[in-house]
């Protein structure tokens, strides 16, 4: 049997694509590897990712600098397991079955780099959290 079947997805939220989403998107694909399916996507996507954010993740080995934000569909929340919202309010489409949280964090759209390493830094955190508890140990 396909293990396949079983990757979870997990789709990640905010209004612009371009910092918060994009930085746990990278969290994610870093920490998880070829084991869960990581989206973005934002309910109002600037046309570019925040360099703060790309810099803050760079430090840290994390290159999220070919990603481009994407607008919100209908579609990645009905294709994801797991739809992690992060400020974007009622924009995002609720179906039954899926698991969603609000992660509340600070905006680092025009802040300066020390302030991007702290949402950074929570980021990581919360995604380590969402894995643990999404993946099975092995």
């Amino acid at each position: 049997m396909s293990t396949e079947l079983n990757k979870p997805t997990v789709l990640f939220v905010c209004v612009h694509n371009a910092g918060r989403s994009q930085m746990a998107a990278g969290f994610m694909r870093e920490l998880a590897g070829e084991r869960v399916e990581v989206l973005s996507a934002g309910s109002a996507p600037k046309d570019s990712i925040n360099p703060i954010a790309i810099e803050a993740m760079k430090e840290i080995g994390i290159d999220i600098s070919d990603q481009q934000p994407k607008i919100l569909t209908t579609e990645a929340v009905f294709e994801s397991d797991a739809v992690i919202t992060m400020g974007c309010g009622d924009a995002c489409p609720i179906f039954p079955g899926k698991r969603y949280e609000d992660w509340v964090l600070e905006d680092p759209a025009g802040q300066d780099l020390e302030f991007v390493r702290k949402v950074r830094d929570d980021i990581k955190g919360r995604v380590e959290a969402l894995l643990a508890e999404i993946l099975p140990a092995n």
